[in-house]
């Protein structure tokens, strides 16, 4: 039985009746609380609130117990979770005669069915969020976790989920828990290394982590075939890759509402080489695929490019893209401009700029060019006139947001969204667009 709090029935009750209250106002102003356990109770309001729009559907379970605050910040969303899921059973299918390693990964809901994967080994089990998505595309799966207080709960919680029959908790520690085992354990071992160091300073270098998986690799790939390895989204992929020596095959850069949240890379037995290398580009229900040689080539072809194909001139532009936050990540410019036709303003501008009707599979967003001005006091009146709001955006331009504003004497929001950039001839541009 899980080591959890007695949650009596003054607590429960408790809960109950505020739940949907301010965790703020209710720790001032508890009301009668008489025989509750006010600091768990407080905990588990506040673990809700925040999983109904991180974890809807674990806030839609009654029996979940949640972990104070600062867990619940660093855990996984639904999202993310789900989307290592999806790719865990991908993973697992292409090794059972499934789809192609570097296929696309169908669509999963991640709920109960037949599961591909033989063993599931999390040697970072935390609060059990992805543990709890992945454990559904593997017979058996087991959670690691040297704190005492999250196996708890994770016991407490893959049972209140239904995962109790399939998952196993082990409270220990998981460098010694992983030389323990035979090869070839498991079919797939996921590690989400700490990102803070024994001071609580966050740390981003794969080695300043715990567990170092760099140091780890060659052990993690003889207990399981296929390692999933979550890293911090601030790292270069690129520089990632290269660390691991031929290890990774695959890497996922995974952002929700526009904002890069991980970084997920797959390393297998089978060495790869750099050109072979798969990227995913996820942002929400925008994904952009391609292996690295592609966007080798891309690059080197939009050199000759750049001398033998005129860019479209500014103020013929009907439409502006700007990338999501994965491709932002990737860096996989000169790719985005061969797959959509579209064409760089300036190198270091990132934004896209095509002529016609917006392309709706363009991964990111679309506006439509209504005006574009240089930054002469003429031609930004007229560009501009009758607008007294709008979305202001700036990219390889010398003032802040702020700074432009002011200059432009705009206040915030509305319709309107003006993106100040830097043509690749030096021209301070500023293009009025609404979204397409």
């Amino acid at each position: 039985m899980p080591n959890l709090p007695n949650i009596d029935e003054p607590t429960r009750a408790f809960i109950a009746a505020h739940r949907d209250e301010d965790v703020r106002e209710l720790a001032l102003h508890p009301g009668h609380a008489e025989g509750v356990d006010l600091p768990f109770a407080l905990d588990q309001i506040a673990g809700r609130r925040k999983a109904l729009s991180k974890l809807p559907e674990w806030a839609a379970c009654e029996d979940v117990v949640y972990p104070p605050h600062l867990a619940m910040e660093q855990c996984s969303s639904q999202f993310t979770a789900r989307y290592k899921a999806d790719l865990a059973r991908r993973l697992m299918a292409a090794r059972t005669g499934g789809a192609p390693t570097n296929d696309k990964p169908a669509a999963s809901d991640c709920a109960d069915g037949a599961a591909p994967g033989r063993e599931l080994i999390d040697l970072t089990g935390g609060f059990g969020v992805d543990f709890s998505y992945m454990a559904r595309a593997f017979e058996h799966a087991t959670y690691v976790e040297r704190q005492t207080q999250l196996c708890d709960l994770a016991g407490h919680n893959m049972a209140a989920l239904g995962l109790e029959g399939r998952t196993r908790i082990i409270n220990g520690d998981s460098v010694a828990y992983l030389n323990g085992l035979p090869a070839d354990a498991a079919s797939m071992v996921f590690a989400d290394p700490a990102r803070r160091d024994e001071h609580g300073a966050r740390t981003y270098a794969i080695a300043d982590c715990t567990p170092d998986v760099l140091a780890l690799k060659d052990r993690l790939l003889e207990v399981a075939p296929i390692v999933m390895i979550k890293l911090s989204p601030m790292l270069d992929w690129r520089k990632t890759v290269a660390d691991f020596g031929g290890a990774v095959s695959e890497v996922h850069i995974v952002s929700t509402g526009n904002e890069c949240k991980e970084l997920l890379v797959v390393l297998r037995r089978r060495p790869t080489a750099a050109d072979d290398v798969w990227i995913a580009c996820v942002n929400d229900g925008q994904r952009l695929e391609y292996a690295l040689g592609e966007e080798t080539e891309a690059a080197a072809a939009a050199i000759m490019e750049t001398e033998s194909i005129p860019p479209i001139p500014i103020g013929e532009a009907t439409t502006l893209y700007e990338p999501n936050a994965s491709l932002m990540k990737a860096g996989c410019f000169a790719l985005l401009s061969r797959r959509f036709h579209v064409r760089q303003i300036a190198p270091n501008s990132h934004l896209y700029v095509g002529s016609g009707t917006a392309d709706p599979t363009f991964p990111g967003r679309a506006f439509a060019v209504q005006a574009t001005s240089t930054m002469n006091k003429r031609e930004l009146k007229a560009a501009l006139a009758g607008i007294d709001q709008a979305n202001v955006a700036v990219r390889n331009f010398p003032l802040t947001v702020a700074q432009l504003r002011r200059k432009l004497k705009l206040r915030d929001g509305g319709g309107v969204y003006l993106f100040a950039t830097t043509t690749a001839d030096g021209t301070h541009t500023l293009f009025v667009t609404r979204k397409a």
